[in-house]
Formats: structure tokens, sequence, C-alpha cells
């Protein structure tokens, strides 16, 4: 019963951000945040069980959207390297 309900409350996230970059246009929202701290730990998590985290994958929508924004905002997490660290001293 759980598990029939995420999957369908992802299938209507999907159906709701369609093309857009995010949901309620070209700016992030306050829903966005909330949507996308339940995504990315769903999308990037290693489970035991991945028939949710399979469902999610098959969002394309929803996984490029948790990729975007993993790229805009956390660059370093969104598996580009990290500049090498300043010199103690240099300022």
């Amino acid at each position: 019963q759980l598990y029939r309900e995420a999957r369908e409350c992802l299938t209507l996230l999907s159906q709701r951000l369609g093309s857009q970059k995010f949901f309620f246009g070209d700016s992030p929202a306050s829903l966005d945040a909330l949507v996308f701290s339940r995504l990315a730990p769903l999308l990037k998590a290693k489970l035991p069980n991945g028939k949710l985290q399979q469902h999610l994958k098959s969002l394309q929508n929803l996984c490029n959207y948790c990729t975007s924004i993993l790229s805009l905002y956390f660059p370093w997490d969104g598996g580009e390297s990290r500049p090498p660290p300043d010199p103690v001293g240099s300022g």
C-alpha cells in the first residue's frame, strides 16, 4: 500500500513538472526545495530494496530535475572535481 502510494506520488510529480525547469516555471520556489530534498536521496542512495528508486529513474524529467538542481546549487556534489585547497596563509 505505502509503496503504491509513493509510486503514484512520484508519477504525479513527474506529470506536474512536465518539461518545466522548476515546478512553477523558470525560478525555484519553496516547493522545489521540498521536492528536491526528498527526491535526491531516493535517486542517489544505495537502498536495500530499489523498487521505488527504479520507478524514479524511469521518470526522466524528475531525474533531470534533480541533476539540474545538483549542478546549479551543489556543484561539488554534482560530480565536478573540487578545486585544490588554498595553501595555508595564502589569503
